[in-house]
Parts: C-alpha cells; structure tokens; sequence
C-alpha cells in the first residue's frame, strides 16, 4: 500500500470511531453546534454562517466569505482547485463546514497541510463537487427514482451515494462515512452549494 493509501486508511478509521457513521434521525440533521435542527434550504437572500451569498458571485468568492466555510476555503487553494470552483461549471459542491473540518484528525489535517499530500487534498475535495447544478428538490428526485438510493459520479471520477432519512439529505462515501445536508440549495452564479455536517472520504 502507499503512502497515501495509508494516510487514509488511517483517516477513515478515525473518523469511524468519531462517530461519522451514524445517521441522522428524520427530519432532523446535526449542524456544526451539536444542536438537531430542521435542514436550511434556500431564500429570497441566503446566508451562510450569517454572510450574505450573491447570487452573482462564484462558488470560491462566495465560500470566501463565510466564516463557516473558512476551513473549505483553504483547504481549496491549498489543493489548487481555486481556478475550478471560480470557473464556469456549473457544480454542486457538497460543503463541509468547518466543524466538519474539525471532526479530521489534527494529524491528518496537518498532513493535508504539506506540499506531498496535495494529491491526496485535492481528490478529497473534487470528491464533494459533481458536475451539474442540482437542487435539493432534483436530488430528492433522483433518490426516489432510484428506488430510495441516487448514485452521483464526482469530479473525483468516484460514486457519491445519497439517500433521504426523513425529509434529509444523506450522503455515503465510497468510504462508507456518512454526511447529512444542513442548508440546501444556496444559489451561485458558477452552480450551487449545500452545506454539509461531515468531510466525505473517497477511497485512495
């Protein structure tokens, strides 16, 4: 197995024993306070972590801005995915935030910090954005056409797998760690963004 391989395997099981696998009660989902609330999806002016999001401005530019999505946000330049999400997509990315960010182990976070392991960050982070604008009402759709399973390919070029628990949207890594959608459809003028309460592991 190589470096890399094993830097992830290793990630994957601690993020096991954190708990990442558990699945949210319906409707409910977990956000980044700990506290079960109802899942945010869109309004005539949204928000995220209390920064408006224009319309009109980038998935990048508008990530930018929110202080609960400052830890994606490096993460992307770090990875040099910045040209991606500023180009004309259009994409849905699945946005951990940072208390998602905060459940990785410092270790591997710390890891993904290093010059050697911008691989590794960079398929991590393609692996939250599929090709295509979808909706939360398209993937909700989609699941149910699928027989209660919707399988999304990634930029990643690995299977995301989404279900519903209740009115929530649940994603499954080919990792088998699981993420519930917080806040659905926040509109960008490059895709669209739902924040999510899990960083998502492909397989290495």
């Amino acid at each position: 197995m190589t470096k890399s391989g094993l830097f992830m395997s290793a990630m994957v099981a601690a993020l096991a024993l954190g708990g990442c696998n558990k699945t949210p009660e319906p409707p409910k989902a977990e956000t980044e306070s700990g506290a079960m609330n109802d899942v945010v999806t869109a309004s005539a002016n949204p928000q995220i972590g209390g920064a408006a999001m224009a319309p009109d401005k980038t998935i990048l530019a508008n990530a930018a801005a929110s202080p609960i999505l400052s830890q994606l946000t490096a993460a992307v330049n770090q990875a040099g995915l910045a040209d991606t999400l500023s180009g004309p997509g259009p994409f849905t990315l699945f946005a951990p935030n940072d208390a998602a960010f905060a459940q990785v182990p410092a270790v591997t976070r710390d890891g993904w910090a290093r010059p050697a392991q911008k691989v590794v960050l960079a398929g991590v982070l393609k692996y939250h954005v599929v090709p295509g604008k979808l909706t939360a009402a398209d993937l909700a759709a989609k699941i149910d056409a699928g027989g209660g399973t919707a399988v999304l390919k990634t930029l990643d070029g690995q299977d995301l797998t989404a279900t519903k628990s209740g009115e929530a949207i649940i994603l499954t890594s080919a990792s088998g760690n699981k993420a519930a959608v917080t806040q659905a459809d926040v509109g960008q003028a490059n895709g669209i963004v739902h924040v999510i309460d899990a960083v998502l592991l492909p397989k290495m």
